[in-house]
């Protein structure tokens, strides 16, 4: 008779010993693809989280920088109307100019060409801006008897190396005058109010509001007729100016040493409470937003590599399940095969001992075993394939791309199979190994 006719008789007659030793071998392959197709599963998952992770958070950090960039912008642009309103704080002074004279009385004395403020204007020098030639002395109100300090003004003179910039004083047109606090209250002067100054008569244009300081009891006028006034016809006693808040470590020496360039027979001061103010208001601005950018991208970095952490803990962790429940399942199967195997000898020794007698040998006898061995791992390998495979796709949820891998269907054709007949070889081998007529004398 043929072997693999007695290995299908055998299956038939055994069927309950053969499907227990398919589930044995099933859910030891079951258990490895599961572990496998869920380690894969989320090795996908991980680099789509940490994609779109990424994704999401070059998408939030450059929305994040644009808001910064917009908040700095709109925080510097009021920074620099703050720090406008603080008023001029360079003045360029004539070289005979004395200077304690000049803080002890609060107007300069000296005066210098006209022209100076146009070449200044034209020059490439980007230090300073709003520039504004002024002629200012005090003098006594004749009509009211009072000592004010005259100021005349034509309006700032633009740079042509520079866009046009919004004036931070307004031109006093001709026949107009603006008047500082002390000077209209008491009168109850208002725009439109028409008074004399030192025989000439003008209107009023607009009035101050207490300020605290000189300006109180200052008159401004047109340049021109402030020169006519004062017979200070194309003179002026000082150019002022706005310096750009720019990054050097000795600003006033830069603008002095710029400004000696374009006007060599000149004297320049800083008003140093302004400028510093103004200086520290605009790093200030520039410092906060630029550490709201550098916040928004060291956040972004730490999103992507939280996620990213995440992601691989989830692997590690599947990992290590794997690492415990896969060899317990290979192992348990293994013994439960063996257990299987000694069991079935243990039955068929009767029936072996007669095929051994009417001339089947023993290596017929080890084939036989084995043979029935390698069915149950074929068997238990494609079973316990599909099974792992729909577990571990269930457990990993929704996944855009197959999963399904040929090599790994290929292990189990072939390692179940080989677990199979390991596990049966040694049982196998004992009942081939046994007398035929040891065994019918004890049947």
């Amino acid at each position: 008779m043929k072997i693999s006719r007695l290995v299908v008789q055998e299956i038939a007659h055994r069927f309950v010993n053969f499907v227990l030793a398919v589930i044995g071998v099933s859910i030891a392959v079951a258990c490895l693809v599961a572990s496998v197709t869920m380690i894969d599963a989320g090795e996908i998952q991980s680099r789509k989280l940490v994609a779109e992770g990424k994704t999401e958070s070059e998408r939030l950090v450059a929305k994040r920088e644009q808001e910064v960039k917009d908040a700095g912008k709109k925080l510097n642009d009021e920074m620099r109307k703050i720090t406008k309103g603080l008023g001029f704080n360079i003045v360029v002074l004539a070289e005979d100019e004395d200077i304690a004279a000049f803080h002890a009385e609060g107007t300069p004395t000296r005066t210098m060409p006209q022209e100076y403020v146009d070449r200044l204007a034209k020059s490439p020098i980007v230090v300073i801006n709003h520039l504004l030639p002024i002629v200012t002395k005090k003098v006594e109100w004749a009509e009211e008897k009072q000592t004010i300090v005259l100021t005349g003004t034509r309006g700032e003179v633009p740079q042509a190396h520079r866009d046009p910039k919004k004036p931070l004083l307004d031109l006093v047109p001709k026949g107009k005058v603006v008047l500082g606090y002390r000077l209209h209250h008491p009168r109850k002067l208002k725009p439109g109010s028409k008074l004399t100054i030192n025989g000439r008569e003008l209107e009023v244009v607009k009035c101050h509001p207490e300020r605290g300081s000189v300006d109180d009891v200052t008159a401004w006028v047109n340049l021109e007729e402030a020169q006519q006034m004062l017979g200070m016809q194309n003179l002026v006693n000082a150019i002022l100016a706005l310096e750009c808040n720019c990054a050097t470590v000795d600003r006033i020496a830069e603008i002095r040493g710029e400004i000696a360039k374009v006007l060599p027979g000149t004297q320049i001061l800083e008003r140093g409470r302004k400028a510093l103010a103004r200086a520290e208001a605009r790093n200030k601005a520039k410092k906060t937003a630029d550490a709201s950018l550098e916040a928004a991208r060291t956040s972004g970095k730490q999103m992507i590599a939280s996620r990213k952490a995440n992601a691989d803990e989830m692997i590690a962790s599947r990992k290590a399940q794997a690492n415990v429940l896969v060899p317990l399942a290979v192992v348990g199967s293994f013994a439960w095969i063996v257990l299987l195997a000694v069991g079935n000898a243990r039955q068929r020794r009767g029936e072996i001992g007669i095929l051994r007698a009417i001339g089947m040998g023993s290596r017929d006898v080890l084939v036989l075993f084995l043979g029935k061995a390698l069915l149950v791992g074929l068997a238990g390998g494609g079973i316990g394939y599909i099974v792992g495979y729909l577990v571990g796709t269930g457990y990993s949820g929704p996944i855009e791309q197959s999963l399904f891998d040929v090599n790994w269907l290929l292990t189990a054709l072939l390692m179940a199979p080989a677990l199979s007949a390991a596990a049966t070889w040694l049982p196998a081998l004992v009942a081939a190994g046994q007398d035929p007529a040891v065994v019918l004398q004890e049947q």
